[in-house]
C-alpha cells in the first residue's frame, strides 16, 4: 500500500517526469547531426598576414593620427540612447512558457525597416552579448550587439553592415548603430570606406574582437577601434578636409583582419556547396572547452534540403584571435570538428557543451506550413551522433543562437520585418 506521504512523493515523480517530456518530439525519425570526421582537412580559415592583417592595422593608425576620430567604448555607444527600445517582448514568440522566456525589442523604426523596400533598409542577422565577452558582463553591464544590412528592392541586398550596441537594465534598452567600415591607406595617410557585399550573417564578440561572418569569409573588427564621427550629416564614409563620417551614423568600426575558408576572390561571399568550402553563416561562442571556440552555422534553403555544416574553430585567448596553426599570432586557422545537420533552413546554432541548439524550419507536426510567410521557427536540439527534437517553437524567422554558461539562458532573434524581438528561455 502506498502511503499519504508516498503518493505525495510519486506524484511529484510523475509530473517531473511528465516536465521532462515536454521537449522531446522528433524533428525527424532517422536524421542525425552527424559527425564529419575530416573538419580539420577541409575546413580553414585563411589569411594573407600581410594584406589582410597589417595592412588594415597601419591604415588605422593613419586614420586615427589625423584626429578626425575619436575613440569610444561599447558602453558609450549604447548609453547615448540614441535609440530607446522597448524593454519586453512586444510580439508574439511561439516560444514556450516552460522554459521562462524573456527579452525586449527595437524601437518603432528598426522593427519595421526592411532591406527589401523600396526606400532601402536594413535587416537583424547576427546576435552576440557581453556574456561572450568575458563570460559574464562588460564591466558589470549587459551589454547586447546585433548585426544588420542594408538593402533596397530595386538594387539588391548586402549594401551596407552595421552593428547595434544595447544596454538593457531590466527596465530600460537604450542602443546606438555603429557602421562597419574598411580601412584604406597606410600609416601615414589613412582612411576608411564601407564595408560592402556583406550580409553580416553571424557575429560573437570575444575579449576586444568582433566576429562577423559573411559567407566565404570572416571579418574580425577590435572594438578597441570603435570611432565617434565628426559629423552624421553626410551620406560618405571616410575622411574628407579634417572631418570623419559614416553614411549618417555616429559611430564606425573600422575592419582589423579577414579570414577566408576558399581561396580570395572577387566575391567576398562566394562559398560551394556541400563539397566545397564551408559557408560562415551563424556564429556563436562555445566556452565549455579549452580552448574556447567558435561555432559556426551554414544555411541552406527549404528547397536545398537538410545537411548545413557546422564547424568548432579554435580561438586564442592571448591574441582573442582564431588560433593559428602554426602558432603565430594570425595565420590559418583549422576547424577541430565538424557536423552536418539534419534541419532545413538552420539558421542560428550555439551549444551549451553538452547539446547544440538550432534554429530552424520547423516540422510539419509543430507547424502545418513550415515555409509560410509569418511561420514559427523552431529550435531544436541533439548531442552529436543523435536525431534532434524540438525544444520549442521560436519567433518567425529566428536567425542566431548564443548561449549564456553564465545565466545558463539561450539567447537569439529574429529578423522578420514588424514582428522583431530580442528573445532568452531557459532550456531544461
Amino acid at each position: 500500500m502506498i502511503t499519504g506521504r508516498g503518493r505525495r512523493r510519486l506524484l511529484v515523480v510523475l509530473i517531473a517526469f511528465a516536465a521532462s517530456l515536454t521537449w522531446v518530439q522528433p524533428t525527424s525519425a532517422a536524421a542525425a547531426l552527424t559527425v564529419l570526421p575530416n573538419a580539420s582537412r577541409d575546413f580553414k580559415l585563411k589569411i594573407d598576414p600581410t594584406a589582410d592583417w597589417r595592412a588594415y592595422g597601419a591604415a588605422i593608425r593613419g586614420a586615427e593620427a589625423s584626429g578626425a576620430v575619436t575613440r569610444v567604448t561599447p558602453l558609450q555607444v549604447a548609453q547615448s540612447a540614441q535609440h530607446v527600445g522597448r524593454s519586453a517582448l512586444c510580439h508574439d514568440t511561439g516560444l514556450n512558457g516552460t522554459y521562462r522566456y524573456d527579452g525586449f525589442c527595437w524601437d518603432s523604426g528598426d522593427d519595421n525597416t526592411s532591406a527589401y523596400s523600396s526606400e532601402g533598409g536594413w535587416h537583424p542577422q547576427g546576435f552576440t552579448a557581453s556574456h561572450d565577452f568575458d563570460g559574464t558582463s562588460y564591466h558589470g553591464h549587459h551589454l547586447y550587439l546585433a548585426s544588420w544590412f542594408f538593402g533596397t528592392a530595386a538594387a539588391g541586398q548586402n549594401k551596407f553592415g552595421r552593428v547595434t550596441i544595447a544596454e538593457s537594465t531590466g527596465g530600460r534598452v537604450t542602443y546606438g548603430h555603429v557602421m562597419l567600415v574598411q580601412p584604406t591607406g597606410n600609416a601615414t595617410s589613412g582612411n576608411f570606406v564601407p564595408v560592402t557585399n556583406v550580409h553580416a550573417d553571424g557575429m560573437v564578440w570575444y575579449g576586444n574582437k568582433l566576429f562577423v561572418a559573411n559567407g566565404g569569409e570572416l571579418l574580425v573588427f577590435d572594438l578597441q577601434y570603435l570611432w565617434k564621427m565628426s559629423t552624421t550629416s553626410r551620406e560618405e564614409t571616410g575622411i574628407r578636409a579634417g572631418v570623419s563620417s559614416a553614411r549618417w551614423h555616429q559611430w564606425a568600426l573600422p575592419l582589423v583582419a579577414r579570414y577566408h575558408t576558399g581561396e580570395r576572390s572577387a566575391d567576398p561571399r562566394a562559398c560551394a556547396g556541400a563539397s566545397g568550402p564551408i559557408c560562415l553563416g551563424s556564429l556563436s561562442l562555445d566556452r565549455s572547452t579549452t580552448p574556447h571556440a567558435l561555432v559556426s552555422g551554414e544555411y541552406r534553403s527549404s528547397a536545398a534540403g537538410a545537411g548545413g555544416r557546422i564547424a568548432r574553430w579554435p580561438l586564442s585567448d592571448t591574441h582573442d584571435m582564431p588560433r593559428a596553426d602554426n602558432g603565430d599570432a594570425v595565420n590559418t586557422s583549422s576547424a577541430t570538428a565538424g557536423y552536418s545537420t539534419p534541419v532545413f533552413q538552420m539558421q542560428g546554432v550555439a551549444t551549451d557543451g553538452t547539446w547544440y541548439y538550432m534554429s530552424g524550419e520547423c516540422p510539419e507536426s509543430w507547424v502545418p506550413d513550415p515555409t509560410a510567410r509569418g511561420a514559427y521557427s523552431c529550435i531544436h536540439r541533439a548531442r552529436p551522433g543523435s536525431a534532434p527534437s524540438v525544444l520549442t517553437k521560436s519567433p518567425s524567422l529566428t536567425q542566431n543562437l548564443s548561449y549564456s554558461r553564465a545565466s545558463g539562458r539561450l539567447w537569439g532573434l529574429n529578423e522578420w520585418t514588424g514582428h522583431r524581438v530580442v528573445f532568452s528561455i531557459d532550456p531544461p
